[in-house]
């Protein structure tokens, strides 16, 4: 699914109308009859509901919505926040029709201290503003935005919360924002809905599909993805009766340290829970027994140090090479990786220490190259590049460090995001709470050497890795619950990850 920002949404808007053709009143209508679908299935009769209205389409969405909720014997009641004469035409249009219906209330905002009373149980329809807004809401709207906060009750967003950029808010005021229980995107998510520091003002949000130009939606371009199961699905590899354990690679994970040996089982397991044919894992002599007796499918390259990773392995004779789960950042150790960068021509996926031994030494960015893959979490990617002041300026540093060094990376969180050499940027739909627990992304990086000694492309892997990923925290969850997701449970639950994106 594409992202689109808030100008090319208009973009869209106007090549449907053109091209299927449909009036503009009659888009209206159709997003207008999701939001009553939705809005039906979500709330009962008993519940008073109150819709604010600008007076854009925006505002034209919550009178058509109000129409239909009294059409079906609902009560609503419409609140129009008066800040300019302008109303759009498909505003009046529908202004309209709700006069003619007779049967809603129609209240005119024109001050502060005309709010309406709002009880205990009451729902909010927040139809002020759109995504085209791009200035910080200030005046009478800025102050009913306060008292919809200051009500405490269900708020519904219509679009997008009122005062909410769709990309970048770095420079909004974030007080007049409106704070939504849930929000009701029209055919695409807007790509602030990704970030961290906006959950509190989109809630919940999902996505109702208003049927715009499937052409359009092809030929307009964007670096923005949200990854579906559809996406997935077809990437992954099917087997065949006689293929064997070396058409599916031989990878080399190097790992562990003294008292760190579990990020390296993690690893370890993760890779052949997700198919890779053979496995070798390079770690401390002094660790060898625990991974042979943990995980018997693998084998072991012993280091001559009994507690880190000292020895530069051979790279030729494997498909891929992990690095980085509990390696810890001694120099000796440090040098592998310097040695690895330079000499491996192999698919390689960069983790954990790795990486904080790679933010120590930023001109080893420059030997860095497209069938690298680097697995940070936030913080580890601050140290990479430089600390960002919102979760936009983050994702913007992370696309130009992908581009300036050629490399992929995938960056870890609630919606992590895999960024390319071409500058693109996917958002993962899978995951949950629960895996944000230690060993989490020891089993990522398993998956991705996996996948990449199976052969899938840099690209590929990162994007398969991360929903299989997230799926498995998924199904770990429905299990266990949040609370008591391990990351053992990720690892095993990787199989029915597989059969749930196949099925």
């Amino acid at each position: 699914m594409k992202i689109f920002q808030s100008e090319q949404i208009r973009e869209l808007d106007a090549y449907t109308i053109k091209d299927e053709p449909v009036s503009s009143i009659d888009l209206m209508e159709r997003a207008a009859l999701e939001l009553y679908k939705w809005y039906s299935e979500k709330y009962d009769r008993s519940r008073r509901v109150l819709i604010f209205a600008g007076p854009g389409n925006n505002g034209g969405d919550g009178l058509a919505l109000a129409r239909l909720l009294a059409n079906n014997r609902y009560e609503p009641e419409v609140y129009y926040v008066s800040f300019t004469e302008s109303t759009s035409p498909d505003w009046n249009e529908n202004r309209d029709r709700l006069e003619k219906l007779g049967s809603v209330p129609f209240k005119t905002i024109s001050s502060a201290d005309q709010f309406p009373a709002i009880s205990p149980g009451d729902i909010i329809v927040d139809a002020i503003f759109g995504s085209g807004l791009n200035r910080p809401v200030k005046g009478l709207p800025s102050e009913i935005i306060k008292q919809i906060n200051f009500s405490d009750e269900e708020v519904v967003a219509i679009d997008i919360p009122s005062g909410l950029f769709g990309e970048d808010n770095s420079s909004n005021i974030r007080e007049n924002i409106v704070k939504a229980s849930y929000t009701l995107s029209f055919q695409f998510p807007k790509l602030s809905f990704f970030f961290a520091e906006n959950e509190e003002f989109t809630g919940e949000w999902q996505i109702l599909p208003i049927g715009l130009s499937k052409t359009a939606i092809e030929n307009i371009f964007t670096p923005y993805s949200f990854i579906l199961k559809e996406d997935i699905a077809p990437i992954i590899l099917k087997r065949k009766k006689f293929d064997h354990k070396g058409i599916f690679g031989h990878g080399l994970l190097i790992s562990g340290s003294y008292g760190k040996m579990g990020a390296a089982i993690l690893s370890a397991k993760a890779a052949l829970r997700t198919g890779i044919g053979l496995l070798t894992c390079h770690i401390p002599w002094g660790g060898n027994s625990i991974m042979q007796i943990s995980v018997p499918e693998a084998m072991t390259e012993s280091d001559s140090s009994e507690k880190n990773i000292s020895d530069k392995p051979l790279t030729d004779r494997y498909d891929a090479v992990g690095i980085g789960p509990g390696i810890g950042t001694s120099a000796e150790t440090g040098e592998v990786l310097h040695n690895l960068l330079k000499t491996c021509r192999k698919p390689l996926v960069i983790d954990a220490d790795a990486l904080n031994i790679l933010s120590l030494n930023p001109k080893w960015n420059m030997i860095l190259n497209e069938n690298i893959i680097l697995t940070p979490h936030p913080k580890e990617f601050e140290r990479l590049t430089k600390p960002a002041e919102n979760s936009y300026k983050r994702l913007q540093n992370q696309i130009k460090f992908s581009v300036d060094y050629n490399c992929f990376i995938v960056l870890k969180g609630a919606y992590t995001s895999v960024t390319t050499p071409e500058g693109k940027a996917y958002f993962n739909s899978t995951g949950n709470p629960g895996m944000a627990t230690g060993g989490s992304g020891d089993v990522l990086t398993g998956i991705v050497l996996s996948l990449l000694a199976q052969g899938y492309s840099p690209e590929k892997s990162a994007l398969a890795a991360v929903f299989l990923h997230g799926m498995a925290g998924d199904i770990a969850a429905e299990e266990f619950g949040f609370e008591s997701v391990i990351a053992s449970d990720l690892a095993n639950k990787t199989g029915e990850a597989f059969r749930r994106i196949k099925a």
